[in-house]
């Protein structure tokens, strides 16, 4: 392992290099490079993996300026090969960070039976009260998500378990993980939220960093149409006229955790 920890740090190091012009203008390359290599040393089977494709990996991760060690984005395996994922809190600091309107705040929650969600527009303006039971252990029947801006207006996307649940069987390039398995709320949660995401405008500062974004989902919509029921309302509310199709939540085993 010792060997293979070498060479990627080696190899990762050369990339920084070479990218810098692409990087966040408050990247910290020291931090971030020990911070790789301390989740690394605790990774089972690294010695398995090609140390190129752990490296470019963890230089997207780079780009947007986010960290493995404190759970903002994952190195997702397949196979002896890595893919790179966003994760909630990553996907929260890029829109606070890089949206064109300022936002005061971002969040996403799960919504159960005993629980009151009311939505409504009032002289054109929208807004959500949501009251949760304290510690329900009820089924959850759906997930919501809100972007407020700093102007004070603000966006706001809904999903049911049956959409949420249709996306990941759908869609998701692992619907079995463990993620899903084992956090299926949290999986929720993010799902909604990318959705929300795609109607907040960012502005990244490099060309690498749209791509490491967009490659970052864990949903593949090339895969087939998605079959909408008509008579099932999925309600989504917001500013922007044209919503586009949702991307998001796991894919496959988790390696950098």
């Amino acid at each position: 392992m010792a060997s293979q920890l070498v060479t990627v740090h080696e190899n990762l190091e050369c990339l920084l290099k070479e990218k810098s012009e692409a990087l966040p203008k408050d990247f910290n390359q020291t931090r971030f490079l020990q911070n790789c290599m301390t989740v690394l040393m605790d990774t089972k089977n690294i010695e398995k993996m090609d140390a190129k494709s752990i490296a470019r990996t963890m230089l997207k991760g780079a780009f947007l300026g986010l960290d493995f060690f404190t759970k903002e984005c994952y190195a997702i395996a397949y196979g002896n090969q890595l893919n790179f994922q966003t994760d909630y809190k990553g996907e929260i600091k890029l829109a606070k960070k890089y949206s064109i309107n300022p936002i005061k705040d971002v969040y996403a929650k799960l919504v159960k039976e005993d629980d009151v969600f009311l939505e409504k527009i009032q002289n054109g303006q929208q807004s959500v009260d949501f009251q949760p039971n304290s510690f329900s252990d009820k089924k959850i029947i759906g997930a919501f998500a809100v972007v407020l801006y700093n102007d004070g207006s603000m966006i706001y996307d809904t999903m049911t378990h049956k959409e949420i649940e249709g996306i990941r069987s759908k869609f998701s390039k692992a619907s079995n993980s463990k993620a899903w398995v084992d956090t299926w709320g949290e999986m929720a949660k993010k799902t909604v939220l990318r959705r929300l995401l795609k109607l907040v405008q960012l502005d990244f500062d490099r060309s690498e960093q749209d791509t490491a974004f967009e490659e970052s989902s864990a949903f593949d919509f090339s895969k087939k149409p998605i079959e909408i029921n008509p008579e099932e309302n999925i309600n989504l509310v917001s500013e922007i006229n044209k919503p586009e199709e949702p991307e998001e939540p796991e894919a496959g085993e988790v390696l950098f955790k």
